[in-house]
This record gives C-alpha cells, structure tokens and sequence, in this order.
C-alpha cells in the first residue's frame, strides 16, 4: 500500500502517517509518531503536508488529533486536481512540430513498462502487437483498457495463450524453436509510434522508439503479409500441405540446399 500511496504523490513517511490515521482515526501526532516509529517532529511536518494536500483532517483539541480523508474522496481530489493541472500544460505547452524523425532507446524494466504504458494509453485508432505468447503479461492489461476505450487491438503471438483480448491470430510454435534465445517483439500504434524490443536472451531488456515511416511501414507491411497468409492457410491447408510440405519445409529447403542461401 505503501507503494501505491506513493505513486500518487505522497511520501513514503506521509504514505505510513495516512495508514496509521486510516486504521486509527482520530489519534494524536504523538501516537502516530509511536507507530510510525519515527520521531514527532519529522511526524508532525509529515502531517501538515498531508492535510495540505487534501489527504487527512484535524480535529482541534488538546491535544490535536487527525482522522484520514476517506480514500475514495481523496482519490477523486487527486484525479480531479490532475486532470486540471495536465489541461492546463496541454494547452500551454504545445509540441513543437517536429522536423525529422527520432529514436528512442529505453533500458531495463521500470523504462520499458513505462514507455508500453505511454504508448498504449495514447493509441487512438488501433494497436498491433507481435509477441511471444509468454511476454503478454507485459502488455495485456493496458491493451484490455485499450479496447475498453474502443481502440482496435490485433494481437499476435507465437504460441497459445489465455487472454480475454478480442482479435487474437496464434502461429503455432515449432518444437525447434527455443525460447531460451531472444524473443523479440513488436507493437504498432496508430501508424505514427512503434516499439521495438526484445525479451530473454543474453542482452539488457531493452526496446527502441521510433516514429520514423520507413520503420512503421516496414510492421505495415509485416502485418498485411501475416493477415493475408493466415487467411491462405485456413482455406487451402490441404493443397499448402501436400505441395510444400509441413511448415513450407520443402520451399526452405530449396533456397538453403539447392541456392545455398544461409539465412
């Protein structure tokens, strides 16, 4: 909990002073500072903060005690005084239009969830994700809220997986594949922001951003060419199997025997 109160905007003593009042309404600074385990002055600054931001009320006495703002109230406080404050900047610090495309490298865990979390909750119009079936967890609970807001989600995993996420196409995974190597991933959103990235193997977790159209149209393009495909295999698997063999082995045959292509 402690965690949670921090991420909207409390410290992590005034995070430990808003649960002790939660539990405990009403009680002095002096007992909140004895179950803190934290000395009374640091207590008390922590408490002032706290009834600045909304987030606790004091009853006047002596000695003074301090009863906890209810949660949801306090939520709808913060949400409201966000959403104000985030109005204002939008309107007043407008992007300046960009002259050339960028790339952007994030590294490691906090970064990466952060820059889903960005991209997806600013997708308008839809989203396309490539993943293996095992690195879902990274993104499906953003994508779940997507389509909620009415974005267009198309997921495509290598292997089976349990979601309640709605266009799902599934590549069945071939038993030489290994998913000890790097299991690399794509997410397209909008046609304008893509993200690049990689889970496992021996390299850093890291993805690349990028907003440049060579690259957008490149997982366009991927993705026109594994639609069209799944549709081919539906309706002539049969015919498929018989001239090329299982998994097209016979077509990879042919350019790494025959050409000599090593690919």
């Amino acid at each position: 909990m402690v965690e949670l109160l921090k991420k909207i905007g409390l410290s992590d003593l005034e995070a430990r002073c808003y649960l002790t009042l939660h539990e405990e309404p009403g009680i002095s600074g002096y007992e909140v500072a004895k179950r803190v385990s934290v000395s009374r002055t640091n207590v008390y600054s922590a408490l002032r903060s706290l009834t600045d931001k909304g987030a606790c009320r004091c009853i006047e006495g002596d000695p003074v005690r301090y009863d906890a703002v209810p949660i949801e109230q306090l939520a709808k406080h913060l949400q409201t005084e966000f959403e104000q404050v985030t109005k204002v900047l939008v309107n007043r610090l407008k992007s300046p239009p960009k002259i050339a495309s960028s790339f952007y490298n994030w590294q490691g865990e906090k970064q990466l969830a952060t820059t889903i979390h960005r991209i997806i909750a600013n997708a308008k119009d839809f989203i396309i994700l490539d993943i293996w079936s095992e690195d879902l967890h990274w993104f499906e609970e953003e994508l779940l809220d997507a389509e909620k807001r009415g974005v267009n989600v198309i997921l495509i995993t290598i292997g089976e997986c349990q979601t309640l996420l709605q266009n799902i196409f599934v590549h069945i995974r071939s038993d030489d594949w290994s998913i000890s190597k790097l299991r690399n991933f794509s997410i397209l959103c909008d046609s304008h922001i893509a993200l690049l990235g990689g889970f496992g193997g021996p390299t850093k977790l890291s993805a690349l951003e990028t907003d440049h159209p060579s690259v957008v149209g490149m997982l366009k393009t991927a993705f026109y060419h594994d639609l069209i495909m799944q549709h081919i295999e539906k309706d002539f698997e049969a015919e498929l199997l018989e001239k090329y063999g299982e998994k097209y082995q016979r077509i990879l045959e042919f350019y790494s025997k025959e050409k000599g292509w090593n690919i």
